[in-house]
């Protein structure tokens, strides 16, 4: 049966799918194509949505786009790179922005904007989430501005006639209130009615899986975090627990007494076709004396493969009957550079070459490769599985490895000079929010630790800046009381400089050092240094499950930085996230009572020299440091 569709085009944006997601929450079914697809294999689409990306529409080197789609006499909505080129291909003109938008903005209708039926119901002046340093200059002809922002103009046009709107701003997203009012509003302008449901999304899954096994038995890697663990839910419901056997490793990544849980929670939900294989030794030798985030990621990817590979031997698995499986999300995907069009923002373990691989034979199936999280959980919750396994903070394959970072001890000289260039920056940035004592007593620093991040569907890896107010007792600083403050200094800094992409603040400091103890380390990912992790991570989310947060916040990560007055010590940031897709995150709001107790707790440990709390949201930072 045919079904009423709209078309994303997809230009690289690590958004991409989450826009088809959002409509397809909504009700209205949609599809992602290339922005090269014909126009014949599209032509019974009822409206088209053309993404963001990470190019920049006037470089030599962009997605192949299929102009003649523009010559459809459908509704066409633009955004981001998608509101950009439709501004270029009606004449308009698009160059670097005087100032980028990166995170929260305010979208301000204007006289022609409030009648626009895109609009319909839309606050005057509604919140947007930017990610852009390219802006629309001058706009196309027929069109007219409907919504401008403080730094951006043309932020949002429409041409009745032509059936045409653009938006620089990303709708799909969580924090971007009501941009699922807007997606309704040119869904219903496109004569869409609904015809998506969840029990049709399950019914899709279980069919793939039964198709692409065939007749094949199916191996599966099970963290015990959410993804695998629904995905094991499936191949079980799907084929019968007789054809499927999950695997959980112990890498010796896992959180404090993990695997023990892992075991005990799939026990009493059922599970008996699950083994537990201890391979920690075997992982702590594969990123041994690794400091690149990327190879880190890869060799513990290509690890997982070699101990499949062993299992499969002792358990005497014949290799023609197994097929591997994977609990990949889309966003790991779009991360890894997986689709025609999009950059890598970091290797993911289920990437490596050992799985491509095994992809390109035909021989892994991922059943959730098409979704985000919380599409996940609402799929494990209609499997019936408890909230202790769906609503677990998501615990990657690699586990705790990529929250300790690692250094050599050394800078090169392209390090020393951007980290110049970095301090000059956050010196140079006015931070006028605080109140006049909190203003008096501010420090602006920077780490001398670079750390992943996403600006404009990018990759960078750059550093932190450091915000410390004044001293208080036993080592403790100051922590302003409007969390909204320091969000906002944390979106100014990001936003101005091109050397720094997170932004921290110091909570407590090793009373017995002084600032000028502090160096980057020589220190890698082993044992120590994970117990190390381990015992933080702990004590913070004892804390979050005690005081009701747990489940408010969508992740929690312990990051152990090589900063500190010898080898043996360290730096620890707090990172606590709210999300709804992983493709955005606000860092969480926790009440500074428990925050400050808990900051206290793990000074006591004894290992750390100063102990920070992210202030970045995603963008510009992503959830990990890497």
């Amino acid at each position: 049966m045919e079904r009423s569709r709209i078309v994303v085009l997809d230009f690289g944006s690590q958004y991409a799918h989450l826009i088809a997601k959002r409509l397809r929450m909504m009700g209205y079914y949609s599809e992602i194509a290339l922005p090269s697809v014909s126009v014949d294999s599209i032509a019974d689409a009822k409206g088209i949505i053309m993404s963001g990306g990470p190019a920049s529409v006037y470089e030599s080197n962009i997605p192949e786009f299929n102009e003649a789609i523009l010559d459809m006499d459908v509704p066409i909505l633009g955004l981001c790179y998608g509101h950009q080129l439709m501004a270029t291909s009606y004449g308009g003109k698009v160059g670097k922005a005087d100032v980028g938008e990166f995170g929260i903005a305010h979208l301000e209708k204007t006289d022609a904007g409030k009648s626009s039926p895109i609009f319909n119901g839309v606050s005057e002046t509604t919140l947007v989430w930017m990610s852009h340093q390219d802006a629309v200059l001058q706009i196309g002809e027929g069109f007219e501005v409907i919504g401008k922002t403080k730094d951006c103009p043309f932020a949002a046009l429409q041409d009745l006639e032509k059936k045409r709107f653009s938006l620089q701003c990303h709708c799909e997203v969580k924090d971007t209130p009501e941009g699922n009012k807007i997606f309704e509003n040119f869904a219903l302008f496109c004569g869409m009615t609904k015809n998506w449901d969840e029990d049709t999304v399950l019914s899709h899954i279980l069919e793939g899986i039964k198709t692409d096994a065939k007749d094949k038995n199916v191996l599966l890697f099970l963290s015990g975090g959410v993804d695998s663990t629904v995905a094991f839910a499936l191949l079980n419901k799907a084929l019968g627990q007789d054809r499927v056997l999950g695997l959980h490793i112990d890498n010796g990544f896992m959180r404090k007494n993990e695997s023990h849980k892992v075991a005990e929670l799939y026990k009493a939900h059922g599970f008996t076709n699950f083994i537990v294989e201890d391979a920690s030794e075997s992982f702590l030798k594969a990123v041994y004396h690794l400091t690149d985030p990327q190879k880190k990621r890869m060799a513990v990817g290509e690890n997982f493969i070699n101990v499949r590979n062993e299992v499969v031997a002792r358990q005497k698995l014949d290799e023609d009957k197994w097929m591997l499986a994977q609990g990949t999300l889309y966003p790991d995907i779009i991360e890894s550079g997986g689709t025609k069009n999009s950059k890598v923002i970091k290797t993911h373990h289920n990437r490596v070459d050992g799985i491509q691989k095994l992809i390109e034979k035909g021989l892994v199936i991922e059943p959730l490769k098409d979704l985000y999280k919380d599409e996940v959980r609402r799929i494990g919750k209609k499997l019936g599985l408890e909230d202790e396994l769906v609503m677990r903070h998501p615990f990657p394959g690699p586990g705790l490895s990529i929250n300790v970072l690692c250094s050599d001890g050394k800078m090169s000289e392209t390090d020393k000079q951007d980290f110049e260039k970095a301090q000059k920056e956050i010196e140079s940035i006015k931070l006028d929010m605080f109140c006049e004592h909190c203003s008096q007593d501010l420090i602006k620093t920077v780490l001398p630790v670079r750390s992943v991040g996403v600006q404009g569907d990018f990759r960078t890896y750059r550093f932190p800046a450091v915000l410390t107010f004044g001293k208080e007792e036993n080592g403790m600083f100051h922590l302003p009381k409007k969390w909204e403050k320091l969000e906002a200094a944390s979106s100014r800094i990001t936003n101005s400089a091109q050397y720094i992409n997170r932004c921290i603040i110091k909570l407590w400091q090793n009373p017995s050092i002084t600032d000028a103890d502090f160096a980057l380390q020589e220190a890698y990912c082993d044992k120590a240094r994970l117990d190390q992790t381990r015992e933080a991570d702990n004590i913070m989310l004892t804390t979050l499950h005690a005081n009701g947060w747990y489940n408010k916040i969508f992740q929690h990560l312990t990051i152990n930085l090589p900063y500190a007055s010898s080898k043996d010590r360290c730096s620890i940031v707090l990172r606590p996230l709210c999300s709804e897709d992983v493709m955005t995150a606000r860092f969480a709001h926790l009440p500074q009572e428990d925050l400050m107790q808990i900051v206290k707790d793990i000074a006591q440990l004894g290992f750390a020299d100063a102990i920070f709390f992210d202030l970045s949201n995603k963008p510009p930072a992503t959830f990990g440091w890497e």
